[in-house]
């Protein structure tokens, strides 16, 4: 049973808000005498030194201590799925490994708790357990999962089905470093995490160094995993079956003593014998399997233990606490009197933790360093002369992409339905597909840059895990198809507006937009996509462009290139289009939000507000429509409406590397002045938002309402309404 100690004087400062301590442990005279990681070392000497072995088991139950602790100091947050892996967790500190990645944000606490015994946290104001309890889930601290803003962590952690992304990334950047990632069973129904490790493993054979582990506790959320029922055989055999050459598997209930009822028990509940006798099996089967993933083979790790074990509740009862779970109630006070330590025992595992590894992971991990990319001097553009007709803009982006693949040779472009497709087949044949079988008509071989999983999740996924990790990367897709792989977009974005460094933004080239799949009907237009971008402007570091041609595009790509810490996603036609504005036109409208392409004057003047290439189309032809009735118009291509917005509009001063642009109060008034103003868009009105926002004049919006099959774009948009007559009419009722 354990209590609080009678005096704070001789407690180590770390250890203040610590509620309850043991008196005693058994055996810590004999195994506790001095740390098995000695000053000056990374790692321990020994996995079946008794000493290492112990003061691994003392740092499980440290483990589960935090986690309870400070997820009950709020009554609130998970502490059961990590109190299940807390051994592994324990272990791979203890052999030095330190870029530990995580799928599941509901072990936020669990890892808060890892990087504090390290000394991490003070990276952040964090040095005491009180201070941890108080920050937890609180703004400018410990979020409830896992952000791109905590010391020591590698990746965030919010949906499922991400982290594998993380750990790949690693690896290929650091062949050199280990990579472990925990996976919950609950999350190993999410599709995506063996179907991108299978595509990777095909891709990359000899990048092997991460290490997949399965936290295999038998519960999810709310209920039993959906893999419960599994026998280890079929565990077993499933890994193998998606590719996993070697898979270590260590089931808790081999070592139970205790007599523990089903297929899942609790490590905690055996006789201390016993838990030394597993804990030395979770160091064994975690070395065995990190040596594997580094020796070129790859390896997955599965630690069967039941969820929850040494905290308040088992089973998925254990996965949160609820309104009135703090260490005032019996079952928590008494999980934590069961694992306490005493102070002596607290400052070991400190020590340890410290030291694994070669210092806190806030000093060493991979992610806490800004990544070395090489220069790419000079940019291969090419100007095109105003007025040239049917030039196509994305292949013009393509042949930058290939140069900057021949600079970078870390450099990825990732595409699930293919390039050729999206009119950059240039990227194929300077890069070369990454393929298992060379063929040169295809422009595949097993050296590569073009990274093609028929997945839009895992090209996401590796583009944007590049790119926080802070490679370069580029992710094609079809406007229509990418809604499959932007949480994972989402969620690196996010956490590069938090990064405490700056790392290469990470950047989309979306084509084939609605407008141009006519004949496909609906299945191919979704550009409802926009509808998503033009929320996550408000955020402060993305910026959806809109280049209105083959020279605006180039510009967009080169600006982009330049940026850090943001989410650029470029929206362009692959169909030949006409060149209208010059590179220095859209240089200024990256800086100003917009540029204006046509102005004739009139006795009034109508601003067509226009976003996209396409659908300068009608546009253009209403001007010359108005033009007939003596009407001035405005043509105004809207590359970048983020710089549209007021200042207060977003929370970009939030931002890490932030970005402060936007267009003046004048500079909008000398742009998007008039006596009516119309916005035009082939995507989602939202768009829009920041003209419509600060126009005070009558206005009104043209935009995508839903997909059909139609013979040619200039079908679709009549379908949508977005006709030079229907703009011509509106215009007319505006003014008058």
């Amino acid at each position: 049973m354990g209590s609080a100690p009678e005096t704070t004087a001789t407690l180590p400062k770390f250890c203040q808000g610590i509620q309850f301590f043991s008196q005693t442990l058994p055996e810590f005279d004999r195994f506790g005498k001095e740390a098995a990681i000695p000053e000056g070392k990374t790692t321990i000497a020994s996995l079946t030194d008794k000493s290492a072995i112990y003061q691994t088991l003392l740092a499980a139950d440290a483990l589960r201590y935090l986690t309870l602790q400070i997820t009950s100091s709020k009554a609130s947050g998970h502490p059961g799925g990590f109190a299940s892996i807390a051994d592994c967790i324990a272990a791979l500190m203890m052999l030095g490994y330190k870029n530990i990645i995580t799928e599941v944000g509901h072990h936020a606490p669990g890892f808060y708790s890892n990087v504090f015994l390290d000394r991490s946290l003070e990276e952040m104001g964090v040095e005491t357990v009180q201070q941890m309890r108080d920050r937890f889930r609180e703004t400018h601290g410990l979020l409830g999962h896992l952000s791109g803003q905590i010391p020591g962590l590698l990746n965030p952690a919010g949906p499922l089905g991400q982290g594998q992304h993380f750990a790949m990334a690693g690896a290929k950047l650091h062949p050199d470093k280990l990579f472990p990632v925990t996976i919950g069973d609950g999350g190993l129904g999410e599709p995506y995490i063996m179907s991108s490790f299978g595509h990777f493993n095909t891709a990359y054979p000899q990048v092997t160094n991460f290490l997949p582990i399965l936290v295999w506790n038998g519960f999810s959320q709310e209920h039993h995993s959906m893999v419960s029922t599994k026998t280890n055989e079929e565990i077993v055999a499933y890994w193998k079956g998606n590719g996993f050459a070697e898979v270590v598997l260590l089931d808790a209930k081999d070592y139970d003593d205790a007599n523990q009822p089903g297929d899942y028990v609790d490590s905690t509940r055996f006789s201390f014998e016993g838990r030394m006798a597993f804990t030395q099996a979770v160091l064994e089967a975690t070395d065995k399997a990190a040596k594997s993933a580094l020796g070129g083979t790859l390896t997955v790790l599965v630690v069967k233990q039941l969820k929850g074990a040494g905290v308040h509740k088992r089973g998925a009862q254990s996965h949160n606490l609820y309104a009135g779970d703090t260490s005032e109630k019996d079952y928590i006070r008494k999980a934590l009197e069961e694992r306490s330590l005493t102070p002596e025992a607290w400052q070991l595992v400190r020590d340890n933790f410290a030291r694994a590894g070669g210092g806190p992971a806030a000093k060493t991990a991979v992610t806490e360093f800004e990544y070395s990319i090489p220069e790419l001097g000079t940019l291969p553009l090419e100007e095109f002369p105003v007025g040239e007709d049917k030039t196509v803009a994305t292949t013009a982006m393509g042949a930058i992409a290939a140069y900057v693949g021949k600079q970078d040779p870390n450099f990825v472009v990732t595409n699930a339905d293919g390039n050729a497709a999206s009119g950059v087949n240039n990227i194929n044949v300077a890069l070369k597909i990454i393929h298992p079988t060379t063929d040169e008509t295809y422009y595949q071989q097993p050296q590569g840059q073009v990274y093609e999983p028929l997945s839009e999740d895992a090209c996401a996924g590796l583009a944007a895990a590049q790119a926080l990790f802070g490679g370069r990367s580029l992710w094609c897709s079809y406007e229509s198809f990418a809604i499959n792989g932007l949480p994972i977009w989402q969620t690196v974005t996010q956490a590069m507006a938090e990064l405490r460094r700056s790392t290469p933004s990470t950047v989309t080239l979306f084509t084939a937009g609605a407008l141009e799949q006519g004949r496909n009907g609906w299945t191919h237009q979704r550009p409802e996509i926009e509808n998503y971008f033009a929320a996550m402007m408000r955020n402060g570091n993305v910026f959806p462009l809109f280049p209105c041609d083959a020279n605006s595009i180039q510009a967009c790509y080169e600006w982009a290139l330049g940026t850090q810490n943001k989410g650029v996603t470029i929206t362009a036609s692959k169909s030949p289009l006409p060149v209208r504005t010059t590179f220095a036109q859209t240089r200024q409208a990256l800086a100003d939000g917009a540029v204006v392409l046509q102005e004739i004057p009139g006795d009034k003047t109508v601003v067509f507000a226009v976003v996209g290439d396409m659908t300068l189309i009608p546009a253009y032809e209403a001007a010359g429509q108005l033009h007939e009735r003596g009407i001035g118009s405005r043509i105004v291509s809207t590359i970048n409406p983020r710089r549209l917005y007021r200042s207060s509009d977003t929370a970009w001063d939030t931002c890490s590397q932030a970005d402060g642009g936007f267009l003046s109060d004048a500079g909008f008034e000398a742009m998007f002045g008039g006596d009516a103003l119309i916005g035009v868009t082939g995507g989602a009105s939202a768009m829009l938002e920041p003209v419509m926002l600060r126009s005070t004049v009558k206005r009104d919006t043209f935009a995508w309402k839903r997909g059909d099959t139609a013979a040619s774009a200039a079908l679709v948009m009549k379908m949508n309404g977005i006709t030079a007559e229907n703009l011509t009419a509106r215009a007319m009722e505006l003014l008058s």
